[in-house]
């Protein structure tokens, strides 16, 4: 199983970025896809995740300005990040499973800077 994450980058404060991880190597979609965090000293959290039939769930700290879609046909989620904040500076990770994370992509650098 490969995860592959990109969209990151460099950012203003109140800026916008789209990421994302498309999944391959495997015969059957997975029912769980999320994205994680970590930034630099701190644990790995969850961002946001969403299952094969569209359920969401996101962290307190992104609802009204993160948004998680899918795309199933594509094997691809994606993170529409909006009015980013300096604490939202982190490796942003891409994960799988048949129920909660399991399979991990490489991290994708979000650098929110005024």
């Amino acid at each position: 199983v490969q995860l592959q994450a990109s969209g990151g980058g460099l950012v203003q404060i109140g800026g916008f970025l789209r990421l994302s991880c498309v999944a391959s190597g495997f015969s059957s979609g997975f029912a769980y896809m999320g994205w994680y965090r970590q930034a630099p000293g701190k644990q790995r959290e969850l961002v946001a995740s969403i299952t094969r039939r569209g359920i969401t769930n996101y962290a307190d700290f992104v609802k009204g300005r993160f948004t998680i879609s899918r795309d199933n046909a594509k094997n691809t989620i994606y993170l529409q990040m909006n009015s980013l904040k300096p604490e939202d500076t982190a490796a942003y990770y891409c994960t799988a499973g048949s129920a909660g994370p399991r399979d991990w992509g490489k991290g994708t650098l979000v650098t929110v800077s005024s």
